[in-house]
């Protein structure tokens, strides 16, 4: 069964918000998303079962950031069984990258590290072309070869990662491609995106491309393999409707872990590589994101004299997300948010936590991403 995808209305104008493949806006409902999606919520006996395999609960998993699937239970079942999965996740890089960005490869990469599992990183340069950005193909390419040191920053094994750009790889892609977009309908891809009449027919054709990577381990393997997609929850409709067809052409139906999005520096929405100020780039410099960091809403009272009366709130606050998500550990993210609530906690304190661990963190990720520059060969992906 495809689901139509349309906007999510949590019930009213104040709470509406939009989630589609190319934008996010509002403050997501993620209980009123899984329904509307028709996902799964990972669940503690999930939990436990991948802690048992990891000897761990990943703080993304324990925060609830990653918070729904496809699936996911039954990749571990074949795992169990002695089958071994693939991971398969993407970026389209119509700008530069930044930390909304990083957290689900982060944990991609945790992944990886535990079930020693190839990956498959698509760059959908094609689709950032078509939709609506008004960009150059050149200036896509420049954005292309930007995201890939930001990629390979991250650290995964070059032995065990494959790097895919449509433009570069659609030879690998293209045969696959034809197999999927012959069982799927226009009227599907219409409803599951929304296509309409002014819609351009390269947007129209592009889906069949984004789910070769779902089968591309089965040519690999010569075997039909599982694959597990770590990603966004945004990007979910793909998935649907290559689940769709799957069985018909042979192989299994690819299964979703799915992540939240790391909220705007502003005050609702994801961050934007299309919004500077809403963001922190992994390219910015300490005084950058000091600036950025310093002017972030956050859940905080209007003066210090009503914070200490009445506490803040962390479950609005986007410098609590970015402190929770990245640089606390579960202990020190409950305290937080005690002593916030509490009024024992001003949103100065957290701004600088907050500035102080990010320009930590870029500081040594910038020079992983200086050292990717020479090794970009060793992660294309070659037949």
């Amino acid at each position: 069964m495809t689901h139509e995808f349309r906007n999510v209305s949590a019930g009213n104008e104040a709470n509406e918000f939009d989630v589609t493949p190319w934008s996010v806006t509002g403050s997501v409902n993620y209980d009123n998303l899984i329904e509307k999606f028709g996902t799964q919520r990972i669940t503690a006996d999930l939990l436990k079962k991948l802690a048992s395999m990891t000897g761990e609960i990943h703080p993304l998993l324990e925060f609830d950031f990653f918070f729904s699937h496809r699936d996911f239970d039954w990749i571990l079942d074949r795992y169990q069984k002695g089958e071994n999965f693939y991971l398969y996740t993407g970026r389209g890089p119509s700008g530069k990258v930044h930390l909304g960005h990083l957290m689900p490869w982060m944990f991609t990469k945790y992944l990886q590290d535990k079930f020693d599992a190839p990956l498959l990183f698509q760059l959908t340069d094609d689709e950032k072309f078509l939709h609506g950005h008004n960009k150059t193909m050149a200036e896509i390419s420049a954005f292309t070869d930007e995201n890939i040191l930001d990629i390979i920053a991250i650290g995964f094994k070059p032995e065990k990662t494959k790097i895919i750009v449509d433009t570069k790889h659609i030879k690998h892609l293209y045969p696959m491609a034809l197999e999927i977009a012959k069982r799927i309908t226009f009227s599907t891809a219409r409803a599951v995106f929304g296509f309409t009449n002014s819609t351009n027919i390269g947007m129209i054709g592009f889906p069949p491309i984004q789910a070769v990577p779902c089968f591309l381990p089965s040519l690999i393997e010569n075997k039909p393999t599982p694959v597990l997609i770590p990603a966004a929850m945004d990007q979910d409709p793909y998935w649907r409707i290559t689940r769709d067809v799957a069985e018909k052409i042979g192989y299994y139906k690819p299964a979703q872990i799915h992540s939240k999005f790391l909220p705007s520096l502003e005050t609702s929405g994801k961050m934007s590589s299309s919004k500077p100020k809403t963001a922190v780039f992994t390219t910015d410099d300490s005084e950058t994101v000091e600036d950025k960091v310093s002017v972030a809403f956050t859940g905080g009272q209007p003066t210090v004299a009503l914070q200490r009366k009445l506490g803040g709130n962390p479950d609005i606050c986007p410098v609590f997300s970015y402190l929770q998500y990245m640089f606390d550990n579960p202990k020190e993210s409950k305290e937080r948010a005690l002593k916030c609530r509490s009024g024992n906690l001003l949103c100065g304190e957290c701004k600088q936590d907050l500035s102080s661990n990010s320009v930590s963190f870029l500081t040594d990720f910038q020079k992983r991403r200086e050292k990717a520059k020479d090794m970009v060969s060793q992660f294309m992906y070659k037949e």
